[in-house]
């Protein structure tokens, strides 16, 4: 017997926001399979306002009213049955974030939740990681975000520790980050690997998938730290509009491409990892499957 039903997950991070829709397969006798059905990517970059302003502008919160009016429509045509909204490190350091999430419950019934750097990482942890990764090794799980960056060493399978830094990619760009927590993201890294002979990192978000496509690398296979650090000086050589140009990334790629790969490096440097692994999951890979083991609150679309 096939049991097939939608879920979905609304990550809104601090450099895009992102609905993506899984099949839920169900069949008796098998694992439960998780299928990505869809996964639409709006780039409304609310670090840029956090980050420097403290608030969401108008704007920018207009924008986020149209876009959830748009998920909840996409959601209803695909039938989805259960979904849940989160929020990271912008909205929940905006002023106006309780009044911006609000308006939008208002305007088109999305329940959004704005949730901690550790909540974060924990969701993160939840997805099928077991799927790409060998038991018998040790990682260091690496999720690069807009406003955040969370941080969880695996070992044998198994989460030893989990950390969220308010190291990220727009924050970054705005000169934002003190030497001072580099230097204690630094301590920590070495404090939770320093036991382990051999770490490999495992690197998600969406500039290191877009690095990985590029190197032209097979699935499951790693960047090394010398790749990573050829191409992080080649990016460098161009100027923002040859990055769209010449090397074809997006616009709101083009800029936040050069301090993610930054964050990656140092995560190899400080936990002596040479290679990096994109299993190309996240958030809302995490959601979903929070959204099926019950282990979140969760939202039936009405």
């Amino acid at each position: 017997m096939l049991n097939i039903k939608k879920y979905a997950a609304i990550d809104i991070g601090s450099n895009a926001v992102r609905l993506l829709i899984s099949n839920i397969i169900e069949e008796k006798g098998k694992p439960t399979r998780f299928k990505k059905s869809s996964l639409v990517r709006v780039p409304i970059r609310l670090g840029a306002d956090v980050f420097v302003h403290e608030k969401i502008s108008k704007q920018n919160t207009e924008r986020m009213v149209d876009t959830m009016m748009a998920f909840k429509l996409l959601m209803k045509s695909h039938k989805v049955v259960m979904y849940k909204a989160c929020a990271t490190s912008a909205m929940r350091e905006a002023k106006n974030g309780p009044q911006v999430v609000k308006q939008i419950l208002d305007k088109s019934n999305i329940k959004i939740d704005i949730i901690e750097g550790e909540e974060e990482a924990a969701i993160i942890a939840a997805t099928d990681l077991n799927s790409y990764i060998d038991k018998n090794k040790t990682y260091l799980y690496v999720d690069v975000g807009g406003g955040s960056t969370e941080f969880t060493v695996i070992d044998q399978g198994v989460t030893k520790v989990s950390r969220s830094f308010k190291i990220g990619t727009v924050r970054l760009l705005n000169d934002m980050v003190k030497k001072e927590t580099w230097e204690e993201l630094e301590l920590w890294i070495k404090e939770h690997t320093s036991d382990y002979e051999k770490i490999a990192l495992l690197g998600s978000g969406g500039n290191i998938n877009k690095i990985f496509k590029v190197s032209g690398k097979a699935m499951g296979k790693p960047l090394t730290f010398f790749y990573l650090t050829s191409y992080y000086n080649m990016l460098q050589t161009y100027s923002y509009e040859e990055r769209i140009s010449e090397l074809d990334l997006n616009q709101d790629r083009a800029d936040v491409i050069i301090p993610a790969t930054r964050i990656y490096l140092s995560a190899m440097k400080w936990s002596g990892a040479k290679d990096i692994y994109v299993p190309k999951i996240g958030l809302s890979d995490g959601i979903i499957k929070s959204l099926y083991y019950e282990t979140v609150s969760s939202k039936t679309l009405e």
